[in-house]
Parts: structure tokens; C-alpha cells; sequence
């Protein structure tokens, strides 16, 4: 409404002054002249001199004498008429940079061409054109930008490509070789370019050959002006407000953020990882295309190592930060990254699951500091949660402390689950890669699951029975858990052999119950076997038993607890005598 009004008043003053010199004429007007809603009362015979169109509508008329002329259609419209009618009419105005491209456009219209009449409008504007508007990349821009309105004549007559070329090439210089501060002062400049001609202003740089920075320097500007409630400012401008999904106002930003993210140089690393994740963040609040979305996801991936948790932080969480928004993008932009880095290991033929790179290694503890952050949150599944840290090779975290943090977190924030579901999150971690300090922590935690609990306390006897300082060597966690495996081996073993002496025992108390008969039984039977020629001595239920019994030796295959035994110096360490012992 302002701007009609505004309009009409610009409409008013310029009749107002085209009535001042129209009607200082001596002789009467005899055509009215309608452009849009604008009427212009002129004379046929100062129009004719200059202008080979309206000749021609004058000569081609059926009416015997032509009183009214429609040109609505002129480019520019009834201001530019208007200066078009002042140079027939010899009246001073002036040409700048804004006008010059209307004008043209204009002279071109009403075929005010060099040739039907010398020193014409035509050869004014393009004489303005080269010597002043297209001589700096300033005046190239604003013209440029007139153009936006002047299509598609303006294309015709090659306005925009001269625009762009000289755009173009004075940017590349200025890049290069800056003559003021700032020196990117020439993207602010671009800004005010429409998307289609902005686009061609980086197809031509691209052509050019310009570096990604310089590109990547002039997108973001240009992102930062045009999207500047969800780029710049993180204020979401609709996200509290009723705006839909399918309003004007929406689909304008689609298509320029797809539009934006389709002129990103082929440089992955060229932007900045916080641009690329407040563009995401915005397609996704947009509902921006799928192909758009998943194009800012490979970028970021590409340079994930150079992520904070601030960056991913703002692709989970709503423009107000009360709820998550989109933790989706997160989870497949970390795969990414960890395919990549597979790829690049079973390139140089290592193993990624024991050897990480440092890049692995500065993604997992982001990711482990992200997950602290988010784990707070109420609507945070467990199998989300879990998502996310698996995500993440083993052999990339050397503690898990940071891990352990963001499970402590979570299970203060959901005091409600059960204790499987407890197990289930802190199956994400490694009690055995604790520090000291989390471990004690973690065995005076409440909130921890009894399993959890148990592994940090036996590491711990295992710690003091190695008699190992935790300052001076962190001990392997995969040693450690093979040493649970065996002694969970062995403690199975002592179980069968109890079973066996309670046996034992057993058949004892039998025979003893029996009477003689079974002792002597039993001597005949251990007489005749003593005595037997040289066959080969059958085994028996007791020879058995002492087989099992001699695995409870702890000294026959070594153990971890005999490294700092020191034998004294009196002890007779001689092979003792083998003595027989009898069941009687």
C-alpha cells in the first residue's frame, strides 16, 4: 500500500512537471500518449522527429487523425517515457547509472536510432554506457541490477552480458589486488543482485577461473543479506509465527537457498563449517529439497574434523533452543566422515578398528562432548542416543570419559528407566577404558547399572594386584578383558571340579557303608592291578581327580600375581619325595 502510494506521488510530480514544459508551448497537444496509468499530452510532430516507432503508428493508423497512442508495454515505463519524451522535446535531464539501461531499453522501443535521426537517444545511452557506467565495477552492478526489470530486452540488446563480463573482470582484479578496505567491500556491492543474475555473476567468475575463496566469500554475503533471519541472525523469522509451509514467503526462500547451494564451489573445504550447518539447519526448517539437503550433508561430512559442538548443536536444536530439530542430519553426516576415513585406511592397508587417524580421533570426542550436550533433553530416545555414539569406531576413543559423562547425564535426565533400559545406554561405553578418576566416580554412581559398577571395581583389584600406576602405563583394555575371559574360564573350572570331589565324597561314604566285603574287594582289585605284567594301567575315577585337582596349581603355567614373588634365601626348593597315600 506505502509503495503504490509512493508511487503514485513519484507519478504526480512527474505530470506535474511534464505539464510545466508541455504547455509552455505555444501550439496545442494533439496526441495523449498512455503509458499505463499514466497519460502524457504531447505534440505528434516532436515525437515523429525522434522516434521511428510512433511514426510508424501514426502513418499505419486507420484513423484519419490519430489522437491517441498506447505504450504501456514501453521498458521503464512512464518514468523513462517521460525522459525519452523531454530528449524529444530537447528538455535537459540528466543520465545516470541507475537510468541508463531503461533508456536504452527505451530508445530501442521507440527506435530512436542513429540512423532515423542523428545524435539520438540510442547513441547517447550506449555512449554513457561505455565511458562512465561500465567503467568500474560499482557502476556495472547498479546496471546490472536495472536490468532485473528490463528483461527480456535488455538481454536482446546484450546489457547483461556486458554487465557481467565487466563485473567480472574488475572483481577478479579487486580480489586479487584490493583498492580499499574492507577488502571484500565489492561482495556487499553484489548483494543487491537479483538470485538469476548472481548466479550468472558466479557462473562467469567460475569461468574465469577464481579461487573457491573468492567465491565462497561473495555466496556467503550474499546468503548473510537475503536469508539473514535464518543464516545471520539464528532468529527463524516464521518459526514462531504462523507462517505456512506453502506461503510466498516460504517457497521464495526454497528456491533461493536451493538456488545458493547449487553455486557452492566444487572446493568442499572452501566454506566455513558454520555457514554449512546454518544453510542445513535451514533447509531443513524450510522442508528444502531432498537432494539440497543431502548435498550441504556431504560437505559438511567432508570437513567434519574441523566441527565443534556448537556447529552440531545448531543442526539439532530449533531456532529458540528448547527441542530438538533434526538430529537425522547428524547421524548421517558423522557416518560420512567415518566411511571416509575407512575408505583412506584400507587404502594404506591398515586397520581401522585398531588404528584411528587424529581427524577420527578429534571427531570422536566432539561427538562425545555433543552427546553431553544433548543428552539433557527429555525427548531424547535411547535408541537415538545409542545411534549416535555407535556411530563412532572403538579404536577412536583412548578413554571413554567423555562417553561416561554423557551417559551420566542422560540417566540423570531420564530418572525413570528401568534396569535394562540403564544397561542398554551404557552399553555404549567401555568400563575398562575409564581413567582412574571416572572409574572411581563411576563405582560410587548410584545411577549406573550393577554390571557397569562391578567392571570398574575389578579393574581396579586388577590395577592394585599388577601393582601397575595408573600415571605410568594405562593398560590395554583389550589385554584386560581377554585376563576377564580367562579368569571367568577358570573360575568355570573350579566349579566342575568341586562337583567332581562332591562325588567323590560320595562314592567314599558308599563304600564305607558297604562293609568288608567292598575293602577287600577293593585291595584284590588294587592287588592284582600292582601286580599285573607290563599292560597299560587303565584309568581310574581317582587318577582322574588328581588330574583336575593339579590344574588348581596357579604356578604351573605362570600367573600375573607370581611377577614379584622373590624365593628366600633358607627355603629347600628340592624336588620333594613322592609319598602314596591310601583310601582307608
Amino acid at each position: 500500500m506505502a509503495s503504490s502510494l509512493k508511487g503514485n506521488r513519484r507519478l504526480s510530480t512527474a505530470m506535474e512537471r511534464t505539464g510545466q514544459w508541455i504547455f509552455s508551448q505555444d501550439i496545442p497537444s494533439d496526441v495523449l500518449v498512455e503509458v499505463g496509468e499514466a497519460n502524457f499530452s504531447l505534440h505528434k510532430f516532436m515525437l515523429v522527429a525522434k522516434s521511428n516507432h510512433i511514426r510508424k503508428l501514426v502513418l499505419e493508423s486507420t484513423e484519419p487523425d490519430l489522437t491517441r497512442i498506447n505504450l504501456s508495454d514501453i521498458p521503464g515505463g512512464p518514468e523513462t517515457f517521460e525522459k525519452a519524451a523531454k530528449f524529444c522535446y530537447g528538455v535537459n535531464f540528466e543520465i545516470t547509472v541507475q537510468n541508463v539501461a531503461a533508456l536504452r531499453c527505451a530508445a530501442e522501443y521507440l527506435e530512436m536510432t542513429d540512423n532515423y535521426c542523428d545524435n539520438n537517444l540510442t547513441g547517447r545511452t550506449e555512449d554513457f554506457l561505455t565511458q562512465v557506467a561500465l567503467s568500474s565495477l560499482s557502476g556495472a552492478i547498479v546496471v546490472l541490477k536495472s536490468c532485473e526489470e528490463l528483461l527480456p530486452i535488455a538481454e536482446d540488446l546484450k546489457i547483461v552480458k556486458r554487465c557481467v563480463d565487466v563485473a567480472t573482470s574488475k572483481a577478479s582484479i579487486e580480489a586479487n589486488f584490493p583498492s580499499r578496505t574492507p577488502t571484500n567491500w565489492w561482495t556487499q556491492e553484489l548483494a543487491i543482485l537479483d538470485i538469476e543474475f548472481f548466479g550468472r555473476f558466479i557462473t562467469a567468475m567460475k569461468l574465469r577461473g577464481a579461487k573457491s575463496l573468492i567465491l565462497a566469500s561473495a555466496i556467503i554475503t550474499y546468503a548473510e543479506k537475503w536469508l539473514r533471519d535464518l543464516v545471520r541472525d539464528h532468529s527463524g523469522t516464521g518459526a514462531n509465527s504462523a507462517v505456512s509451509d506453502d506461503s510466498d514467503l516460504r517457497i521464495r526462500q526454497r528456491e533461493l537457498l536451493e538456488a545458493i547451494v547449487s553455486l557452492l564451489p566444487s572446493e568442499k573445504a572452501a566454506l566455513q563449517i558454520n555457514f554449512l550447518c546454518c544453510l542445513l539447519r535451514s533447509a531443513t526448517f524450510i522442508k528444502a529439497s531432498s537432494a539440497c539437503k543431502t548435498e550441504m550433508e556431504k560437505r559438511i561430512s567432508v570437513i567434519l574434523e574441523h566441527v565443534t559442538v556448537d556447529d552440531l548443536l545448531v543442526l539439532s536444536f530449533t531456532y529458540d533452543g528448547e527441542r530438538l530439530f533434526d538430529l537425522e542430519s547428524v547421524r548421517k553426516i558423522i557416518s560420512g566422515f567415518v566411511e571416509k576415513e575407512k575408505s583412506v585406511a584400507v587404502f594404506n592397508a591398515g586397520d581401522f578398528r585398531e588404528v584411528c587417524s587424529a581427524a577420527m580421533v578429534r571427531v570422536a570426542k566432539t561427538v562425545d562432548s555433543y552427546l553431553g550436550e544433548i543428552a539433557t533433553c527429555v525427548d531424547l530416545s535411547i535408541s537415538k542416543f545409542n545411534g549416535i555414539a555407535n556411530l563412532v569406531p572403538k579404536g577412536a576413543r583412548k578413554v571413554d570419559d567423555d562417553l561416561y559423562r554423557a551417559v551420566d547425564i542422560y540417566l540423570k535426565a531420564h530418572p525413570n528407566l528401568d534396569e535394562i533400559e540403564r544397561e542398554k545406554v551404557c552399553s555404549v561405553m567401555d568400563a575398562l577404558k575409564l581413567s582412574y578418576d571416572a572409574r572411581v566416580h563411576a563405582s560410587q554412581n548410584k545411577r549406573l547399572p550393577v554390571q557397569i559398577v562391578l567392571h570398574a571395581l575389578y579393574y581396579d583389584q586388577l590395577k592394585l594386584r599388577s601393582g601397575v600406576d595408573e600415571n605410568d602405563m594405562v593398560q590395554d583394555a583389550v589385554t584386560t578383558r581377554s585376563q576377564v575371559q580367562q579368569d571367568v574360564s577358570l573360575a568355570r573350572e573350579n566349579e566342575s571340579l568341586r562337583t567332581e570331589l562332591l562325588r567323590m565324597k560320595m562314592y567314599i561314604s558308599d563304600m564305607q557303608k558297604s562293609g568288608p566285603a567292598a575293602k577287600g574287594g577293593l585291595g584284590a582289585a588294587t592287588t592284582s592291578s600292582g601286580k599285573g605284567g607290563g599292560g597299560p594301567r587303565k584309568a581310574t575315577f581317582f587318577s582322574s581327580v588328581s588330574k583336575k585337582l593339579g590344574k588348581l596349581n596357579p604356578f604351573k603355567q605362570g600367573s600375573k600375581d607370581t611377577s614379584n614373588i622373590i624365593m628366600d634365601e633358607g627355603v629347600d626348593i628340592t624336588k620333594p619325595r613322592r609319598r602314596r597315600f591310601s583310601i582307608s
